[in-house]
């Protein structure tokens, strides 16, 4: 198969919108990649809640954020990247996080990848909220009200990230 040169329509600088043939697609710029993080103990989730200027309204989320996108700090390692987004976020702070692996989320129309990592023993440090303008309300839900959370959200006119389905595989397979 030949493959055709790849071409860079448009940078910014954390997107980088590309060609290659007919397709058209994005990239995270410098290779940047993000950590996700499932903070699940005690038989409850930590999610975020954040305003998505794409979606131009509020998402529920797990929470998440960029590896080494700062300069200074571009060898960042995930679980490095995983610890610090997970008390920005959400005030709290694990003694163990653990690579799950490595997913694509949208393959067809974006190149990001991002690392999902699993935080445990949780202790609460501070309040969250994530940076200053991120404006980021915490979450602790109990698994099992979480179709009934998420239910809530979604008629309050809230998105869903596509990774609450970690958390919900088991129960939509229940159905097959």
């Amino acid at each position: 198969m030949t493959k055709e040169p790849e071409k860079i329509v448009w940078q910014g600088r954390y997107v980088v919108a590309k060609t290659r043939g007919k397709w058209e697609y994005v990239s995270r710029a410098r290779n940047i990649r993000a950590a996700v993080i499932l903070a699940v103990e005690d038989g409850h989730v930590l999610l975020v809640e954040q305003f998505r200027v794409p979606l131009d309204r509020v998402c529920i989320e797990l929470p998440a954020g960029l590896i080494g996108d700062d300069d200074s700090a571009a060898d960042e390692s995930a679980e490095s990247a995983a610890g610090r987004e997970l008390e920005e976020e959400t005030g709290y702070r694990a003694a163990r996080i653990e690579t799950i692996g490595e997913f694509w989320s949208s393959p067809g129309m974006v190149s990001e990848s991002f690392t999902l990592l699993r935080a445990s023993d949780l202790e609460k440090i501070g309040p969250g909220g994530g940076t200053p303008g991120e404006d980021i309300t915490v979450h602790r839900v109990a698994l099992a009200k979480l179709e009934e959370f998420l239910a809530q959200q979604r008629a309050a006119g809230k998105a869903i990230d596509v990774r609450l389905l970690t958390l919900l595989g088991p129960r939509i397979l229940e159905g097959y």
